[in-house]
Protein backbone atom coordinates (compact mmCIF):
# COMPACT_ATOMS: atom_id res chain seq x y z
CA UNK A 1 0.00 0.00 0.00
CA UNK A 2 1.17 3.50 -0.80
CA UNK A 3 1.34 5.93 2.11
CA UNK A 4 -0.27 8.78 0.16
CA UNK A 5 -3.22 6.54 -0.75
CA UNK A 6 -3.60 5.41 2.87
CA UNK A 7 -3.77 9.07 3.86
CA UNK A 8 -6.41 9.75 1.21
CA UNK A 9 -8.41 6.71 2.31
CA UNK A 10 -8.37 7.93 5.92
CA UNK A 11 -9.64 11.32 4.78
CA UNK A 12 -12.39 9.64 2.72
CA UNK A 13 -13.39 7.53 5.72
CA UNK A 14 -13.65 10.65 7.87
CA UNK A 15 -15.65 12.44 5.18
CA UNK A 16 -18.04 9.49 4.85
CA UNK A 17 -18.45 9.06 8.60
CA UNK A 18 -19.27 12.74 9.14
CA UNK A 19 -21.24 13.65 6.04
CA UNK A 20 -23.33 10.48 5.67
CA UNK A 21 -25.43 11.44 8.66
CA UNK A 22 -25.20 15.22 8.64
CA UNK A 23 -27.48 16.67 5.92
CA UNK A 24 -24.62 17.93 3.77
CA UNK A 25 -24.17 15.12 1.18
CA UNK A 26 -21.57 12.40 1.71
CA UNK A 27 -21.40 11.42 -1.96
CA UNK A 28 -21.04 15.05 -2.97
CA UNK A 29 -18.17 15.59 -0.53
CA UNK A 30 -16.35 12.43 -1.59
CA UNK A 31 -16.73 13.22 -5.29
CA UNK A 32 -15.44 16.74 -4.69
CA UNK A 33 -12.51 15.33 -2.71
CA UNK A 34 -11.71 12.89 -5.53
CA UNK A 35 -12.05 15.64 -8.13
CA UNK A 36 -9.16 17.51 -6.49
CA UNK A 37 -7.17 14.70 -4.78
CA UNK A 38 -8.10 11.22 -5.99
CA UNK A 39 -6.47 7.88 -5.13
CA UNK A 40 -3.59 6.81 -7.38
CA UNK A 41 -2.72 3.41 -8.87
CA UNK A 42 -6.16 1.92 -8.26
CA UNK A 43 -8.69 0.95 -10.91
CA UNK A 44 -11.49 3.35 -11.81
CA UNK A 45 -14.01 0.68 -10.86
CA UNK A 46 -12.48 0.27 -7.40
CA UNK A 47 -12.51 4.04 -6.75
CA UNK A 48 -16.23 4.19 -7.61
CA UNK A 49 -17.07 1.08 -5.59
CA UNK A 50 -15.06 2.31 -2.60
CA UNK A 51 -17.31 5.38 -2.20
CA UNK A 52 -20.38 3.18 -1.81
CA UNK A 53 -19.05 0.21 0.14
CA UNK A 54 -17.59 2.23 3.02
CA UNK A 55 -21.19 3.31 3.58
CA UNK A 56 -21.79 -0.20 4.93
CA UNK A 57 -19.37 0.56 7.76
CA UNK A 58 -21.31 3.74 8.51
CA UNK A 59 -24.52 1.67 8.56
CA UNK A 60 -23.11 -0.66 11.23
CA UNK A 61 -22.74 2.37 13.49
CA UNK A 62 -26.47 3.12 13.13
CA UNK A 63 -27.40 -0.52 13.74
CA UNK A 64 -25.39 -0.58 16.97
CA UNK A 65 -26.63 2.79 18.25
CA UNK A 66 -30.29 2.11 17.44
CA UNK A 67 -30.30 -1.63 18.18
CA UNK A 68 -33.01 -1.43 20.85
CA UNK A 69 -35.18 0.63 18.53
CA UNK A 70 -34.87 -1.61 15.46
CA UNK A 71 -34.54 -5.17 16.87
CA UNK A 72 -38.04 -6.71 16.68
CA UNK A 73 -37.66 -9.41 19.34
CA UNK A 74 -38.03 -8.87 23.08
CA UNK A 75 -38.50 -10.78 26.32
CA UNK A 76 -41.49 -10.58 28.66
CA UNK A 77 -43.26 -12.70 31.28
CA UNK A 78 -46.23 -14.83 30.34
CA UNK A 79 -49.28 -15.55 32.48
CA UNK A 80 -47.37 -17.95 34.77
CA UNK A 81 -44.40 -15.65 35.21
CA UNK A 82 -42.08 -17.41 32.76
CA UNK A 83 -39.94 -15.35 30.39
CA UNK A 84 -40.72 -15.80 26.71
CA UNK A 85 -39.59 -14.29 23.42
CA UNK A 86 -42.14 -12.02 21.76
CA UNK A 87 -42.37 -9.85 18.68
CA UNK A 88 -42.43 -6.17 19.52
CA UNK A 89 -45.41 -4.72 17.66
CA UNK A 90 -44.11 -1.16 17.68
CA UNK A 91 -40.84 -2.24 16.07
CA UNK A 92 -42.63 -4.36 13.47
CA UNK A 93 -44.79 -1.34 12.68
CA UNK A 94 -41.66 0.80 12.32
CA UNK A 95 -40.10 -1.66 9.87
CA UNK A 96 -43.37 -1.77 7.95
CA UNK A 97 -43.14 2.01 7.51
CA UNK A 98 -39.49 1.73 6.50
CA UNK A 99 -40.47 -0.90 3.90
CA UNK A 100 -43.12 1.44 2.49
CA UNK A 101 -40.61 4.28 2.36
CA UNK A 102 -38.14 2.01 0.53
CA UNK A 103 -40.48 1.53 -2.45
CA UNK A 104 -39.60 4.89 -4.04
CA UNK A 105 -36.02 4.39 -2.82
CA UNK A 106 -35.67 1.54 -5.34
CA UNK A 107 -36.46 4.00 -8.10
CA UNK A 108 -34.04 6.45 -6.49
CA UNK A 109 -31.32 3.79 -6.75
CA UNK A 110 -32.02 3.34 -10.46
CA UNK A 111 -31.88 7.11 -11.01
CA UNK A 112 -28.65 7.30 -9.03
CA UNK A 113 -27.08 4.65 -11.26
CA UNK A 114 -28.25 6.37 -14.46
CA UNK A 115 -27.31 9.86 -13.28
CA UNK A 116 -23.96 8.63 -12.07
CA UNK A 117 -23.20 7.21 -15.53
CA UNK A 118 -24.17 10.53 -17.10
CA UNK A 119 -21.81 12.41 -14.79
CA UNK A 120 -18.96 10.01 -15.60
CA UNK A 121 -19.26 11.09 -19.25
CA UNK A 122 -19.21 14.77 -18.31
CA UNK A 123 -16.55 15.06 -15.60
CA UNK A 124 -16.47 18.87 -15.77
CA UNK A 125 -20.23 19.07 -15.13
CA UNK A 126 -20.23 16.90 -12.00
CA UNK A 127 -18.47 19.32 -9.57
CA UNK A 128 -20.66 22.16 -10.83
CA UNK A 129 -23.82 20.07 -10.40
CA UNK A 130 -22.75 19.20 -6.86
CA UNK A 131 -22.06 22.85 -6.04
CA UNK A 132 -25.47 23.96 -7.36
CA UNK A 133 -27.40 21.30 -5.42
CA UNK A 134 -25.42 22.08 -2.27
CA UNK A 135 -26.54 25.70 -2.55
CA UNK A 136 -30.13 24.88 -3.58
CA UNK A 137 -30.85 22.54 -0.68
CA UNK A 138 -28.90 24.74 1.71
CA UNK A 139 -31.34 27.54 0.89
CA UNK A 140 -34.26 25.11 1.32
CA UNK A 141 -33.11 24.11 4.79
CA UNK A 142 -33.03 27.76 5.87
CA UNK A 143 -36.43 28.54 4.29
CA UNK A 144 -38.12 25.46 5.77
CA UNK A 145 -36.70 26.03 9.25
CA UNK A 146 -37.92 29.65 9.16
CA UNK A 147 -41.34 28.39 8.03
CA UNK A 148 -41.45 25.78 10.82
CA UNK A 149 -40.97 28.46 13.47
CA UNK A 150 -44.60 29.39 12.89
CA UNK A 151 -46.03 25.93 13.52
CA UNK A 152 -45.75 23.05 15.97
CA UNK A 153 -44.77 19.58 14.67
CA UNK A 154 -47.68 17.14 14.26
CA UNK A 155 -45.56 13.98 14.53
CA UNK A 156 -43.17 13.58 17.45
CA UNK A 157 -42.72 9.78 17.59
CA UNK A 158 -42.80 6.77 15.28
CA UNK A 159 -46.20 5.61 16.50
CA UNK A 160 -47.88 8.73 15.09
CA UNK A 161 -46.01 8.54 11.76
CA UNK A 162 -48.51 7.06 9.29
CA UNK A 163 -47.67 4.69 6.46
CA UNK A 164 -48.81 7.36 4.00
CA UNK A 165 -46.37 9.90 5.43
CA UNK A 166 -43.60 7.26 5.47
CA UNK A 167 -44.18 6.73 1.75
CA UNK A 168 -44.08 10.47 1.08
CA UNK A 169 -40.81 10.76 2.99
CA UNK A 170 -39.41 7.92 0.89
CA UNK A 171 -40.46 9.76 -2.28
CA UNK A 172 -38.12 12.61 -1.40
CA UNK A 173 -35.21 10.20 -1.81
CA UNK A 174 -35.82 10.33 -5.56
CA UNK A 175 -34.10 13.71 -5.52
CA UNK A 176 -31.01 12.18 -3.91
CA UNK A 177 -29.99 10.82 -7.33
CA UNK A 178 -28.53 14.27 -8.05
CA UNK A 179 -24.98 14.50 -6.61
CA UNK A 180 -24.72 16.98 -3.76
CA UNK A 181 -28.33 16.56 -2.65
CA UNK A 182 -27.75 14.38 0.45
CA UNK A 183 -29.99 11.37 1.00
CA UNK A 184 -30.33 12.14 4.70
CA UNK A 185 -30.78 15.84 4.00
CA UNK A 186 -33.58 15.48 1.48
CA UNK A 187 -35.50 12.96 3.59
CA UNK A 188 -35.21 15.22 6.62
CA UNK A 189 -36.44 18.16 4.53
CA UNK A 190 -39.40 16.06 3.39
CA UNK A 191 -40.20 14.98 6.93
CA UNK A 192 -40.02 18.54 8.24
CA UNK A 193 -42.40 19.71 5.50
CA UNK A 194 -44.86 16.99 6.53
CA UNK A 195 -44.80 18.19 10.14
CA UNK A 196 -42.39 15.67 11.68
CA UNK A 197 -40.21 17.02 14.47
CA UNK A 198 -36.42 17.12 13.98
CA UNK A 199 -35.57 14.24 16.32
CA UNK A 200 -38.10 11.81 14.82
CA UNK A 201 -37.20 12.92 11.28
CA UNK A 202 -33.50 12.28 11.94
CA UNK A 203 -34.09 8.87 13.55
CA UNK A 204 -36.38 7.71 10.74
CA UNK A 205 -33.85 8.90 8.16
CA UNK A 206 -31.07 6.94 9.86
CA UNK A 207 -33.12 3.74 10.05
CA UNK A 208 -34.36 4.16 6.47
CA UNK A 209 -30.71 4.31 5.43
CA UNK A 210 -30.11 0.72 6.54
CA UNK A 211 -31.93 -1.13 3.71
CA UNK A 212 -31.41 1.71 1.22
CA UNK A 213 -27.64 1.91 1.59
CA UNK A 214 -27.11 -1.83 2.01
CA UNK A 215 -28.88 -2.30 -1.33
CA UNK A 216 -26.85 0.42 -3.07
CA UNK A 217 -23.55 -0.86 -1.64
CA UNK A 218 -24.33 -4.48 -2.53
CA UNK A 219 -25.15 -3.45 -6.10
CA UNK A 220 -21.87 -1.52 -6.50
CA UNK A 221 -19.88 -4.39 -4.99
CA UNK A 222 -21.51 -6.92 -7.34
CA UNK A 223 -20.99 -4.58 -10.29
CA UNK A 224 -17.31 -4.24 -9.40
CA UNK A 225 -16.65 -7.99 -9.27
CA UNK A 226 -18.56 -8.56 -12.52
CA UNK A 227 -16.59 -5.87 -14.34
CA UNK A 228 -13.21 -5.98 -12.59
CA UNK A 229 -13.06 -9.57 -11.37
CA UNK A 230 -11.00 -9.03 -8.23
CA UNK A 231 -9.20 -6.53 -6.02
CA UNK A 232 -5.47 -6.22 -5.51
CA UNK A 233 -4.04 -6.73 -2.03
CA UNK A 234 -3.49 -2.99 -1.71
CA UNK A 235 -7.10 -2.25 -2.70
CA UNK A 236 -8.37 -4.68 -0.06
CA UNK A 237 -6.24 -2.85 2.50
CA UNK A 238 -7.55 0.55 1.41
CA UNK A 239 -11.15 -0.67 1.65
CA UNK A 240 -10.65 -2.11 5.15
CA UNK A 241 -8.98 1.07 6.41
CA UNK A 242 -11.74 3.22 4.93
CA UNK A 243 -14.45 1.06 6.53
CA UNK A 244 -12.84 1.14 9.98
CA UNK A 245 -12.45 4.92 9.89
CA UNK A 246 -15.98 5.46 8.51
CA UNK A 247 -17.46 3.26 11.27
CA UNK A 248 -15.62 4.99 14.11
CA UNK A 249 -16.40 8.50 12.85
CA UNK A 250 -20.06 7.56 12.17
CA UNK A 251 -20.51 6.53 15.79
CA UNK A 252 -19.50 10.03 16.85
CA UNK A 253 -21.42 11.82 14.08
CA UNK A 254 -24.75 10.10 14.79
CA UNK A 255 -24.48 10.79 18.52
CA UNK A 256 -23.58 14.41 17.79
CA UNK A 257 -26.54 14.99 15.46
CA UNK A 258 -29.08 13.36 17.78
CA UNK A 259 -27.93 15.63 20.62
CA UNK A 260 -27.69 18.65 18.31
CA UNK A 261 -31.27 18.48 16.98
CA UNK A 262 -32.72 18.47 20.49
CA UNK A 263 -31.63 22.09 20.95
CA UNK A 264 -30.89 23.48 17.47
CA UNK A 265 -32.41 23.64 14.00
CA UNK A 266 -30.78 22.67 10.70
CA UNK A 267 -30.04 26.16 9.41
CA UNK A 268 -26.34 25.91 10.26
CA UNK A 269 -26.08 23.00 7.83
CA UNK A 270 -27.92 25.06 5.23
CA UNK A 271 -25.38 27.87 5.55
CA UNK A 272 -22.51 25.37 5.40
CA UNK A 273 -23.88 23.94 2.13
CA UNK A 274 -24.20 27.40 0.62
CA UNK A 275 -20.66 28.43 1.58
CA UNK A 276 -19.18 25.16 0.28
CA UNK A 277 -21.15 25.38 -2.96
CA UNK A 278 -19.97 28.93 -3.61
CA UNK A 279 -16.38 27.91 -2.81
CA UNK A 280 -16.52 25.02 -5.29
CA UNK A 281 -17.91 27.27 -8.03
CA UNK A 282 -15.12 29.73 -7.28
CA UNK A 283 -12.52 26.96 -7.48
CA UNK A 284 -13.88 25.93 -10.89
CA UNK A 285 -14.17 29.43 -12.35
CA UNK A 286 -11.17 31.37 -10.99
CA UNK A 287 -8.48 29.21 -12.69
CA UNK A 288 -10.05 29.98 -16.08
CA UNK A 289 -8.99 33.63 -15.70
CA UNK A 290 -5.29 32.73 -15.33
Amino acid sequence: MEFINVLKVIFLGIIEGVTEWLPISSTGHMKLFNAFWSMENVSEGFAEMFEYVIQLAAIFAVIILFWKTIFPLGREKNEVGEMKTVWKKDVLSLWGKVAVACVPALLALVLDILFGKLCEKHELIEPLAIACTLILYGVLFIVIENFNKKRDPKITEFSTLSYKYAFFIGCFQLLAAIPGTSRSGITIIGALLLGVDRTTASKFTFILAIPTMVGASAYKLLQFFVNEGTMTGAEVGYLLIGCVVAFAVSMLAVKFLMNFVKKHDFKVFGWYRIVLGVAVIGALIIPTFF
